[in-house]
C-alpha cells in the first residue's frame, strides 16, 4: 500500500457522501507497499480504509471485491467491502476506481513467535478452504508466466551475475514446476505486514489485490519464505514446522505437493525477487513509497536453490497434520 494519487480531506469528504458511513473526521495516507493508493479514514460511524487502484482492470477489481465479501461471509477476518448508496462496491475517485472497506483491529508483528506462526498457518488453510466456494474466480496475475515476461524486461538493467541467476531460475521453473498440483484462489502476498494480530490470534488478513487462482502450495511457499526466513535467507526450522503443522491440520498436503515443496519455495522466492527488481529498476513516481530491497529476496532465492530436497520434504511432511 502507498500513496500515488494525492487526496485532500475535502475531496475525500465529498466522495464519502455516496456512502452511508457518516461524515469524515480524519484522513491519513498509508506509506507502505508499491501498488495502490491507500488511506486510513475515520468517520462519525466507524473506521475504514480507502483504496484508489492505480493499475487494476475493472474485471480484476470486481473479482477482488466479491472475493472479500465472500471470505468475510465465511468468517475469514478480512476487510469487508462497503457498498455505496447505489449498492455498488466501487466508484470513481480522481478518475480511478476506488473502494471503501472496513478497518480491522490489531497490529502487525515483524518478529512473530511460534504461536503466531501456527496461527497464520492455520488461517491460510482456512482461507484456501473458504475460497473454494467463491462464486467468481480469476487467474493469478503474477504467476510463473508473469515472471518470465518481466525477467526479459528487466534483464538489460541487471549486472551479469544477477542476469545469469534470474535467467537460470526462470528456466529451471519452466522445466521443473509440476502442472498437476491442487489449485484454488490464493492470497499470493501473505507477508507479515499484511496480517494483523490481537495477542497471538489473527485479527485481520490484508491486501488481497494479487489474489487469483494458482497452486495452493505456491501460496504456502510465499508465506513460509517471509514468515520463516532467517537474516541470511535460510529457513527457521521451528517457525516453519509450527506454520506447516497448523496448515496441515486443516488441509493436509498431498504426496505430490510434498515432493514439489522445494521447487515451489524457489518459485515463490523468484516471484518476489523479480517484482522487487522490477520496482527498483522501473519504478513509478509516488509519494510516501517504501521501496523493497531486491537483495533480500536474492538471498532467499539463493538459499532455496541450495535447500536439500530430502530435508525440504521432511519439513513439508509436517503439513500432513502432525
Amino acid at each position: 500500500m502507498s500513496v500515488f494519487t494525492p487526496l485532500s480531506a475535502e475531496q475525500a469528504a465529498a466522495w464519502l457522501e455516496n456512502y452511508a458511513v457518516g461524515t469524515l473526521q480524519t484522513l491519513a495516507g498509508i506509506a507502505e507497499g508499491v501498488q495502490n493508493t491507500n488511506f486510513f479514514l475515520d468517520t462519525t460511524l466507524g473506521s475504514y480504509v480507502l483504496t484508489i487502484f492505480e493499475q487494476a482492470p475493472g474485471e480484476q477489481l470486481s473479482f477482488h471485491m466479491q472475493l472479500l465479501a465472500h471470505l468475510a461471509g465465511q468468517g475469514i477476518p478480512c476487510p469487508a467491502p462497503v457498498a455505496n448508496r447505489r449498492n455498488e462496491y466501487f466508484g470513481q475517485l480522481q478518475g480511478k476506481p476506488a473502494v471503501l472497506v472496513s478497518r480491522l483491529p490489531g497490529s502487525t508483528e515483524s518478529n512473530p513467535n511460534l504461536a503466531q506462526c501456527a496461527a497464520i498457518g492455520g488461517m491460510l488453510a482456512e482461507l484456501h478452504v473458504a475460497a473454494q466456494t467463491c462464486p467468481i474466480q480469476s487467474a493469478h496475475q503474477r504467476d510463473g508466466a508473469w515472471c518470465t515476461r518481466v525477467a526479459v524486461q528487466i534483464e538489460p538493467w541487471l549486472d551479469r551475475d544477477d542476469a545469469e541467476l534470474l535467467g537460470d531460475e526462470v528456466r529451471y521453473q519452466q522445466r521443473a514446476r509440476p502442472i498437476n498440483l491442487p489449485r484454488g484462489i490464493i492470497h499470493a502476498d501473505l507477508f507479515r505486514d499484511n496480517v494483523l494480530f490481537v495477542g497471538d490470534q489473527v485479527s485481520g488478513l490484508l491486501d488481497f489485490y494479487f489474489a487469483g487462482v494458482d497452486d495452493l502450495l505456491f501460496d504456502l511457499a510465499v508465506t513460509v519464505n517471509d514468515w520463516c526466513a532467517t537474516a541470511t535467507g535460510g529457513l527457521n526450522s521451528e517457525r516453519c514446522a509450527a506454520l506447516l503443522a497448523a496448515y496441515g491440520r486443516r488441509r493436509p498436503l498431498s504426496a505430490s505437493e510434498q515432493a514439489a515443496w522445494p521447487i515451489l519455495l524457489r518459485a515463490a522466492a523468484l516471484r518476489f525477487w523479480t517484482s522487487r527488481l522490477y520496482d527498483h529498476h522501473l519504478p513509478r513516481p509516488g509519494e510516501l513509497v517504501i521501496k523493497r530491497d531486491p537483495d533480500a529476496y536474492r538471498s532467499i532465492l539463493l538459499a532455496r536453490r541450495t535447500l536439500d530436497c530430502h530435508d525440504g520434504r521432511l519439513v513439508a511432511a509436517a503439513a500432513q497434520g502432525g
